[in-house]
């Protein structure tokens, strides 16, 4: 639109003519949006806030007396705010450029104080401290003319022919190759060991792998055997289990043999003898009864022998002292005892008789044999005294 004007995003509007800016400017400064400029009553200048850089290269001397070439690199703008802005235009916007010459030129002044009241070691060992020491003494300054410094690099400081800093690198350098060689001894025995450490590996490896073919043709080996034993072992092992079969058959046969023996011989002939026995056991138990029977017949006859002789036997001794001359004593008692002498008598003739048929007799018959005995002796000593003195008295 006619007489509406807009500065850029990195430009100050610098409107001159008219009213005047802040704190008495010839010019009223716009950033950021636009406005009306009356033409031919108003004029517009831009002056531009981007960044630019000043590049110093300058030749110092330490506090040591030594001579050192600095190169530096300076990052500044105009600053932003109004009076920045004012102080800036009314020194460079004219000719804008000249803000990068000035600012190398003040730059280089501080850079020469700061770098002469340091050492060599303290520049080189802080270049961070020296670039922070000059944006300090330099930043008054530079507000002035309406600069800001956004950053101060050293890059680099070069003693020339002087060897200074590489006399005062040289025991690092030393150090450092020292370092370097230790760190290569150690990467070497590192690697040798690597080296032998993967030899051992390949040796045990090779070793391993020759273990295992070995048992693997060992295993074969024996598979193979096995193989070719399988038949004369299967054939072996079927004749043995013919052979286990056959026997055990014949065992069969052979207890059922025994069996069958014990079931047609033995048995049999147990039994026959158990019959013979039990035949002859019945056979001697009869005869034994029989021949019992016959002597209890036997003795019954012959006692009823005896006892139909007695009366004989009692009269034949009787008569045997018919002629005897008895003289009878103690009268009735005397002729009493000669009766019972006779009775006695007889049933000692009969006992007798009776044991030697029938062979036995009992304790008893053999205790009542002795008075009948000694009946008969005094039966007999009584006819023998007769017969020698004569005729016997008896009272």
């Amino acid at each position: 639109m006619f007489g509406y004007r807009v500065p850029a995003p990195d430009e100050a509007m610098l409107i001159s003519g008219g009213r005047r800016g802040l704190g008495g400017a010839p010019f009223r400064v716009v950033t950021g949006h636009g406005k009306f400029v009356v033409p031919f009553f108003r004029k517009t200048r831009f002056l531009s806030l981007a960044m630019c850089e000043s590049e110093v290269t300058e030749t110092c001397v330490t506090k040591q007396g030594i001579a050192l070439h600095v190169r530096a690199v300076i990052a500044f703008k105009v600053g932003n705010d109004a009076e920045s802005i004012i102080n800036a235009g009314q020194r460079f916007l004219s000719d804008q450029d000249q803000m990068s010459v000035l600012t190398g030129r003040i730059f280089a002044g501080h850079l020469r104080a700061i770098i002469g009241s340091m050492t060599v070691e303290e520049i080189v060992t802080e270049r961070q401290k020296l670039a922070a020491e000059v944006l300090d003494t330099s930043k008054m300054e530079m507000a002035k003319i309406g600069l800001i410094v956004d950053s101060l690099q050293i890059q680099s400081i070069d003693d020339g022919d002087t060897g200074y800093i590489d006399a005062m690198s040289a025991p690092h350098k030393a150090a450092i190759q020292r370092q370097a060689q230790i760190a290569q001894a150690q990467a070497t025995q590192a690697a040798v060991e690597a080296e032998q450490e993967a030899a051992r590996r390949q040796a045990e490896f090779a070793r391993q792998t020759a273990v295992v073919k070995a048992e693997y043709s060992a295993e074969v080996d024996r598979a193979e055997a096995q193989a070719a034993q399988a038949g004369p072992l299967a054939q072996a092992h079927a004749q043995q289990e013919v052979l286990d079969a056959q026997t055990e058959l014949a065992q069969r046969q052979a207890l059922l043999r025994q069996k069958q023996l014990v079931s047609e011989v033995v048995k049999p002939a147990e039994a026959e003898a158990e019959r013979v026995r039990i035949l002859a056991a019945a056979e001697a138990q009869r005869m034994k009864i029989q021949a019992e029977a016959a002597a209890s017949y036997d003795r019954v006859a012959l006692d009823r022998m005896l006892i139909d002789q007695l009366p004989q036997i009692v009269k034949e001794a009787a008569g045997g002292l018919a002629g005897a001359n008895v003289n009878v004593l103690n009268g009735a008692d005397g002729l009493g005892e000669i009766a019972a002498g006779l009775v006695s008598q007889g049933l000692t003739i009969l006992d007798s008789v009776r044991q030697n048929l029938g062979g036995q007799d009992s304790e008893g018959n053999r205790d009542e044999q002795q008075p009948r005995d000694n009946g008969l002796l005094q039966l007999s000593a009584r006819r023998e005294k007769k017969s020698d003195d004569g005729p016997v008295d008896v009272d």
